[in-house]
């Protein structure tokens, strides 16, 4: 049996490791674009140059030999024929294969605004080359422009910070981390970034940008016609899951490649798992689709269930947030809070249920809260604060001394 796995990231990586140990003859190919397996989580540290490339390497001491995985690395997948089962690479190569994981991730976006698509000081931060890329420029680079501030734009602006650049992000909505936090959460980090010396322009768009003679950009001009000097520019707009090379594949994709439970695509033996289904794209969600493909492309039943919620941790500064579910209340929704000097949460609950937990300065509870949301738990007989629930209100010591549901 010979396995070809797209993608050298976490959903490829896992899906290897689990094929492995159930099929110890097989083959197993791995195709990148990646010349170093390396966390997209840490790229921020490479940028700060708190670690090297071998510092951002999850894997184990010699991975590859260990599971006896043939890795063609540095090239990409440009084509796949379903049905000669055949993946072509951009060097013209052809690879074969009996099982296919497309686990190749997705590429920065980058708005057509002006020429940010045309100019060679626009960068996006997505893989490592593009952080090798900003650590180049920046050698030179005094004025930083970062577009959009969420978790990718200040990953970028932290890195960057402690280079010594001169940073100001803009950002459209008017508080920064927009999707993962609410106001007040936002603006803790945002006094910590202004106080370490970035500006923020909220509510802005960029809505024009030229190239000078040099096929540089040297400044963006806002929507309400501020102009903003630069010598280089990073785009932290969003992804998009890397579909192209599948055009005329007869692979069913919508916002990204459509999937089974079992993590399996609209064609035989190929199966999708990470940022390519569009699916959540954290880390732990793409390492669990790829280790469920992994089990089914050896002929396994499992299924990816864990859809239940949107889940982050943020941590700049040594303050640490986590928000799991509902970021946005709705109309009929309660909303929680409490506060100190210490730290700050805030419960969302609708018809008794707990649907989205936020907690900054302190997150020793998180578990406690990822459950009552993952399984839906009705807390409205409970009459106590929402915030000093706990398993002891749920669990109850049974007659053998083990733990059991209470009735």
């Amino acid at each position: 049996m010979r396995y070809v796995i797209i993608g050298a990231g976490v959903a490829g990586v896992e899906a290897a490791k689990v094929i492995r140990a159930q099929d110890i003859e097989g083959q197993i190919v791995m195709v990148s674009a990646d010349t170093d397996v390396h966390s997209r989580c840490m790229l921020h540290k490479f940028i700060a140059g708190e670690r090297d490339e071998r510092g951002l390497d999850f894997t184990e001491k010699d991975f590859f030999e260990r599971y006896q995985i043939q890795w063609i690395k540095g090239v990409r997948a440009a084509g796949l024929d379903t049905e000669k089962k055949q993946v072509r690479l951009e060097d013209g190569r052809s690879i074969s294969f009996d099982k296919l994981l497309l686990a190749n991730g997705a590429d920065s976006f980058i708005p057509p605004v002006g020429e940010l698509r045309k100019a060679s000081n626009v960068y996006g931060l997505r893989n490592l080359t593009d952080a090798q890329a900003i650590v180049a420029a920046a050698e030179d680079a005094k004025n930083v422009l970062v577009i959009g501030s969420g978790l990718v734009g200040l990953d970028a602006a932290y890195g960057l910070l402690e280079r010594g650049k001169k940073l100001t992000v803009v950002e459209m909505a008017d508080q920064i981390l927009p999707v993962q936090l609410d106001k007040n959460g936002a603006k803790a980090y945002q006094e910590r970034f202004e106080q370490a010396g970035v500006k923020f322009v909220l509510g802005r768009k960029a809505s024009e940008a030229g190239c000078e003679a040099d096929g540089k950009i040297a400044k963006v001009t806002l929507d309400n016609g501020e102009s903003l000097p630069c010598d280089m520019i990073i785009v932290a707009a969003g992804v998009r899951p890397s579909l192209s090379w599948l055009e005329g594949s007869k692979i069913a994709c919508g916002r990204g490649i459509e999937v089974d439970a079992g993590m399996k695509t609209s064609a035989e033996d190929i199966y999708a798992a990470g940022d390519i289904t569009g699916l959540s794209g954290i880390w732990p969600n793409a390492a669990d689709q790829g280790r469920i493909a992994g089990r089914n492309m050896c002929g396994g039943q499992a299924a990816y269930t864990d859809t239940y919620a949107v889940k982050n941790t943020i941590n700049f500064f040594g303050l640490v947030t986590l928000c799991v579910g509902k970021i946005r209340p709705e109309d009929g929704d309660l909303v929680y809070v409490r506060e100190d000097q210490k730290k700050y949460e805030r419960a969302i609950v609708k018809d008794g249920k707990v649907e989205g937990i936020l907690l900054q300065g302190d997150i020793s509870n998180s578990g406690f809260w990822q459950y009552l949301i993952k399984n839906k738990i009705d807390i409205s007989s409970i009459e106590k604060d929402v915030f000093s629930i706990s398993y002891a209100d749920f669990y109850q010591i049974g007659e053998k001394g083990k733990y059991q549901w209470k009735v």
